[in-house]
């Protein structure tokens, strides 16, 4: 069988596929109902999922207000990473955001995670400043991060 990438936008029946994704990545992941949420009632969300041979393997979400993208996940399965994945998907997330008016990106990242923050430097993001105490696990600050698009 040949390997296939597919991008798509989330839909609700793939939350459940999106919640292995996203508590294989992340120490305080997100609940089922904060996906729903932002699926059916954030007028500003805009998900896509990643999908490898029909599985969902990655996904990322952004809100877009007026013409600011804020990032708000981005998410690999361990076992796909190291494949240039997350690069692609956060290729595509710019694109979405660019065709729907964004002007500039942002995102936040943990200060520890350097494989993160240089990925997003290879997109063209610049440290803007840092949130102290971001991340209610453990306290750890957040390195803000800014493109223009």
């Amino acid at each position: 069988m040949e390997d296939s990438y597919v991008f798509r936008y989330m839909r609700e029946e793939d939350i459940d596929q999106v919640l292995e994704v996203e508590h294989a990545s992340f120490t305080l992941p997100w609940s089922r109902e904060a996906f729903y949420n932002e699926l059916r009632n954030n007028k500003f969300a805009v998900y896509i999922v990643l999908e490898h041979n029909k599985k969902i393997i990655g996904y990322s979400g952004v809100w877009i207000v007026i013409d600011e993208a804020h990032v708000t996940n981005v998410a690999i399965l361990p076992e796909y990473r190291g494949k240039k994945l997350g690069d692609a998907l956060m290729q595509k997330l710019i694109q979405v955001s660019r065709e729907m008016g964004a002007r500039s990106m942002t995102l936040e990242v943990r200060v520890t995670n350097h494989v993160a923050q240089s990925l997003y430097r290879k997109m063209g993001f610049q440290n803007g400043g840092i949130r102290k105490n971001y991340y209610s696990d453990n306290q750890e600050d957040a390195l803000v991060m800014w493109v223009n698009l």
